[in-house]
Formats: C-alpha cells, structure tokens, sequence
C-alpha cells in the first residue's frame, strides 16, 4: 500500500503529465500557457512594466527595420549605387562564369529589390512612416522651393533682361519671359506658346542634355584609352554595335581583361540588360515626382530637378543662392554636348573615325584636315 501512489498524487502527477504532453504536440500553447502561468506570478503593476518593456523592444526592433529598409531603398534609387554595383557585379559576373542567365537577373536585381521591397511588410511600414512625415518634408520642401524662387528674382539670368537673351529678332519670343534656365528668347516656330507643349520640350531637352553630356564623355575615354595602346576591342563609339553584330569582340572597361558585365556576350544579351537596367528607372521619370514615395524615398523637388538624396547626395539643391545660376550652368553645357554629338557623329560619317583621332589630325596638319576642305572635295575619304 505505500508503493502505490495515493489519488492526490496520482492526480498531480497527471496533471503535471497533460501539460508536457499538450507542449509536445502544440509548442505555440505550451509557450502562451508558461508566460500566463508566470505573469499570474507577477505582481499587477509588474506586469504593466513588463508590457510596456515588450512592446517598446518590438516597436525598437520594427523601426530599426523600417530604418534599415529606408536606407536601402534610397541607396538603390541613387545613381551612385549603380557605380558601385556595377564593381559588385562585375566581380559577381566573373566568379559565376559569365553565364547569360546571372548577368541577366544582376541587370534586373535593382528594379526587383526595390518593387519586392515597396510589396513586403516592411515596405508598408517605411511607407507608412514616410506619410506620417509628409506634412514636415512638404513644408520644408515648400521653404526650399520658395528660397529658390527669391534667388532666381534677383539673378541677372532671369526675367525680361536676362544675360544670355540673343540680340534683336533672334531672342524676341514674346512669350519667352525668362521663367525657366537658358531662356534665350529664340522660339521662331512658335514652338513654346502653348505653356504645356513648353513644359513637355523643355523637360525633353533637359533630359537630352544630361545624355549628350554623358555620352559625349563617353565617346572620347574609350578612343583616348586606345590610342594610347589600352585593347579595348573596339573604342570607336560609332563602330561598337556593328563590331557586335558581326564579330565575336569582347569589350572590356577600361581595357582590364575580365572587367565587364556582358562585355562578352551577343548584342541581343547587352540590350536586354539595357532594358532591365534602364526600364525601372524610366517608368519612374513616367510616374513622375513622387514614383518612390512607396519605398519610403521622398524627393522634394520638382520633375525636371527632383533633388533628395538620390539626385542631389552633396546637398547642392540647399544653397539657394547658387541654385538657380547652376541650372542656367547645366542646360547651357548640356547644349553645347548635344551639338558636340551631332559633330561627332558628322566627323564620323565623312572620315569613319573617332573624335579623338579627327582632333589629332586637325592639330597635326590644320590646313588640310579641316571642314572646309572636305566640303570643297580636296581631301579623297
């Protein structure tokens, strides 16, 4: 009889049983049945501090992700990301082969981070804290834009007496108030009297000035590396799609074997890069200002400068007082570039040379390599 356990504690011993057995099968209840039984422990006013000390840690740790998830976003959507990534990848391209597959998805990784972001939780988190700050980045985008305004009033390259007006006929648009940048006055088509068709060639023109300044800069390193013995493939712009299409050239930046992305592959591959890399950025510039307010990146400027981090990283948009001379700056050496492409792509048709090489040219025999005389026929080509 004292062998056999008693009814009390056969009772305890089954009810300590029921417990571990239930924990085994469902361990989500065991944990919410243990931290009840222990909060029944705790006195009252504990047990407030306790929860407050739970959520303030889970409130510390989303925001810390919300944090984190911002600032990835605003690095993806910065220009300079794409410098840095391009070194990322290029290493990336190298280890895996080459293969068409990888450099594909590392084309398209920038766009799919950034939509799968704007998709998760997290997304929905940073943006919602972006839109709690709204009213403070408007107003203090607002202030901004007005400082902007007062410096552009007082410039000399604004308003019906600006510098830069062409002289008599030439710049006498009256609709051509000085309201924008690079307002000369010349308008003889009449192209700028309906104000939306003006905004809409105005934005074209200053997105073909940013491409032209770039493109004419990328037109000369190339030629320049080459013609100083760097193997670049094919460094004549003109020439490298042509090269692709017939020959199995392999272009390496700046002539460093194995530093390229899809340097080595067919045409069809690098367009289809370009396509992934270019087409989120594109239907971005499409959506307009506030494309990515949903990944938490807030741009306070305007379409045709959007400043924010990604655009403007060293803050030049702040100095009020500049800001306006420096877009008169951008468009006047942004046109300047597009008429510099259009040379070189004359110079090209008439000599089927790079730039570079029609400047040593010119300077080594001036008389003879000039426009004129190819005009006039004395040069064969």
């Amino acid at each position: 009889q004292r062998l056999r356990p008693s009814h009390h504690a056969c009772e305890a011993g089954q009810a300590f049983r029921q417990p571990v057995a239930w924990s085994h099968r469902m361990a989500g209840a065991r944990n919410i049945q243990s931290d009840a039984w222990m909060m029944r422990a705790v006195p009252e006013h504990k047990q407030e501090e306790i929860r407050a000390s739970s959520e303030d840690t889970s409130q510390e740790e989303q925001s810390l992700a919300t944090r984190a998830a911002q600032l990835a976003a605003e690095v993806v959507a910065s220009p300079i990301f794409y410098l840095v990534a391009g070194l990322v990848a290029v290493k990336l391209v190298s280890s895996t082969g080459e293969q068409a597959g990888s450099i594909l998805i590392l084309a398209a990784l920038p766009v799919t981070a950034l939509t799968a972001l704007s998709k998760s939780s997290v997304g929905k988190q940073v943006q919602a804290q972006l839109e709690a700050r709204l009213p403070e980045l408007e107003a203090e985008a607002a202030t901004l834009r007005e400082a902007h305004q007062t410096a552009q009033a007082s410039s000399p390259w604004y308003g019906i007496n600006r510098r830069g007006r062409l002289p008599g006929l030439l710049g006498s648009a009256p609709h051509l108030a000085g309201e924008v940048a690079g307002d000369s006055g010349f308008d003889p088509l009449g192209l700028a009297k309906d104000p939306a068709a003006f905004a809409r060639n105005y934005e074209v023109e200053l997105l073909h000035a940013r491409w032209a300044m770039l493109g004419a800069v990328g037109c000369l390193i190339p030629e320049a590396l080459s013609i100083n013995g760097v193997a670049l493939g094919e460094s004549r712009w003109w020439a490298v799609g042509a090269a692709k299409l017939k020959e199995d050239v392999t272009l390496n930046w700046g002539g460093i074997e194995g530093f390229r992305i899809a340097g080595k592959q067919g045409i069809g591959l690098i367009v289809a890069c370009q396509l992934a890399l270019m087409g989120g950025p594109e239907y971005a510039r499409y959506v307009g200002i506030k494309a990515l307010e949903p990944v938490g990146v807030y741009l306070p400027g305007t379409l045709n400068y959007p400043g924010g981090a990604p655009f403007d990283p060293m803050g030049l948009s702040k100095q009020a007082d500049r800001f306006p001379e420096d877009c008169v700056k951008e468009i006047r050496h942004g046109r300047i570039a597009m008429l510099a492409f259009l040379g070189y792509a004359a110079q090209a048709a008439v000599t089927h040379k790079g730039p570079v090489q029609n400047l040593l040219d010119f300077m080594e025999d001036p008389a003879h390599n000039n426009l004129f005389v190819r005009l006039a026929g004395h040069v064969s080509v």
